[in-house]
């Protein structure tokens, strides 16, 4: 049996670490285990290709409201195979240089195939018993495919799937109405396909504020068909050979059927740890099957962690990267880390963008108090820029305690809301989390950024900005008008 100083299981955000021990200990005995290609998620096939997709996507939707600035502009044609081979062939060339580095390191024994541990610290891998004193657990996730009847009979596209496309659906009905869901409805309706996303969720986008789904909602219904609170029973072959996809309204017998050339199923992300038989080691899980990990990273057993969509925590590339910083303190680094959650921004490119950090409104209502919670909230539309770029019914929303005027929260839905969001998420790193240098800080005139800005010199209570909302987005669906007497008080809460 071969043994291991250290062995890491996956290759995302675990290679950070390997990187740093091997420049330190060019001696350490390395094993490096992937049973896919190399690079993790987010490279192969996460966050870094759906964006190189999704860029294109946000051009055309550019070109398409040119009009509105007098400018008379149409696409004669978008060679959708170009768009997808400019995607693989930007992720390909990492991906091998990673299988490269990984095959020709000193050290480092790189076994590209599946592996389960046997025993304690022992795993089995290509036939071969091995051990490691330190073992890192970045295994990553799987996609969920939900128990839908008909859905084996018929070939469907999930996520990882996609990025193989040479030839663009002329309609698709896509199955989740989450952050996967949305953001493909966007590339795959601006490439020119019909779209369908039905999702079962009461809000569109559950993870977001009310005010953010509902506006993104009504948005994006003007590209594509989107339907809430249905769920897929049963999906068929029509009697033309295409797709037929059936939902239930809100579990009524109320059926509603839409065919199409594909699906996408883009439901969930599932652990994968079943293949990894964590078990056999004394490495604890929970109901589902995410490892269990205290806030050092840690699993129940000793010189083991996980990190990363192996513990089912926080499913972002960012997230991964801090945890691995913690875990490289800890395990190598003779220092106490605890990874910190209190700030883990998101984002979802979809057109509108939308972004968030720490606290939803509901969170903070239950933790501070209807009197200890002011929000701040500004309309990009009521911007120099936001005015020169023809924006509507985009938003930035604060969340801060009235006392101390701390930061608990942002949410964000209009152009480049990823980048804005920084400034807020910043602040909520330093010691007093503090909202003042947001409002007290010069900002560029005209630019977006004051959008953030004004956003956090106009704080009001929590019945005042919900009247204020309905005011000023009464018109989009789902946001109370206060001028058909609902006032909007508490809008939302009931969704979280």
């Amino acid at each position: 049996m071969k043994r291991y100083d250290i062995i890491a299981v996956g290759t995302g955000s675990a290679m950070s670490i390997i990187s740093a021990v091997m420049s330190r200990n060019p001696n350490l005995k390395i094993a490096v285990i992937e049973k896919d290609q190399p690079g993790g998620i987010c490279l192969t096939r996460g966050c870094i290709p759906s964006k190189m997709l999704l860029y294109p996507a946000d051009v055309v939707r550019t070109i398409d409201s040119a009009d509105r600035f007098g400018i008379k502009a149409k696409i004669d044609n978008i060679d959708f195979k170009a768009v997808m081979d400019r995607m693989r062939d930007h992720i390909n060339p990492d991906i091998e240089n990673i299988r490269r580095g990984l095959t020709h390191a000193r050290n480092l024994d790189y076994y590209p195939y599946p592996a389960e541990f046997v025993e304690p610290y022992v795993l089995k891998v290509n036939g071969k018993k091995i051990k490691g004193e330190k073992i890192l657990l970045c295994t990553g996730s799987e996609i969920f495919i939900p128990p839908i009847m008909g859905l084996a009979g018929v070939d469907y596209l999930t996520s990882d799937t996609i990025l193989g496309l040479n030839e663009l659906p002329r309609s698709v009905v896509i199955i989740g109405g989450g952050y996967i869901g949305a953001e493909y409805g966007h590339f795959l309706s601006s490439m020119g396909s019909k779209v369908t996303i039905i999702g079962r969720n009461t809000q569109f986008l559950k993870q977001e504020e009310p005010e953010i789904s509902a506006v993104a909602l009504y948005k994006m219904k003007k590209q594509m068909r989107i339907f809430t609170q249905h769920e897929v029973t049963r999906v068929e072959r029509s009697k033309d050979g295409r797709i037929k996809v059936i939902a239930d309204h809100k579990g009524t017998g109320k059926l509603e059927s839409v065919t199409a050339d594909a699906i996408l199923v883009a439901s969930s992300r599932a652990p994968n740890t079943a293949l990894l038989k964590p078990e056999n080691s004394g490495i604890d899980t929970d109901k589902r099957g995410w490892i269990k990990v205290n806030e050092k990273m840690e699993t129940s057993m000793p010189n083991i962690w996980a990190f990363g969509d192996a513990t089912g925590k926080h499913l972002f590339k960012h997230a991964a990267n801090h945890e691995a910083a913690v875990v490289y303190y800890n395990a190598f680094g003779n220092a106490h880390r605890k990874a910190d959650y209190h700030a883990v921004p998101h984002a979802v490119f979809t057109h509108p963008e939308i972004a968030g950090v720490g606290m939803g409104e509901a969170e903070a209502l239950v933790e501070y108090g209807l009197d200890g919670v002011l929000i701040g909230f500004q309309r990009f539309e009521d911007t120099a820029k936001g005015s020169a770029m023809g924006l509507k019914d985009c938003f930035v929303k604060i969340i801060a305690a009235r006392h101390g005027m701390k930061i608990l929260g942002a949410h964000i839905i209009g152009p480049q809301a990823s980048v804005l969001i920084q400034e807020i998420i910043n602040l909520m790193y330093t010691k007093e989390g503090s909202l003042v240098p947001v409002v007290d800080g010069m900002h560029i005139h005209p630019a977006l950024s004051e959008v953030v800005e004004r956003a956090g010199g106009n704080l009001m209570s929590i019945e005042d900005y919900h009247h204020m909302l309905g005011h000023q987005l009464g018109h989009v669906p789902g946001i109370p008008d206060p001028h058909e007497g609902s006032g909007g008080h508490g809008h939302g809460h009931s969704h979280h």
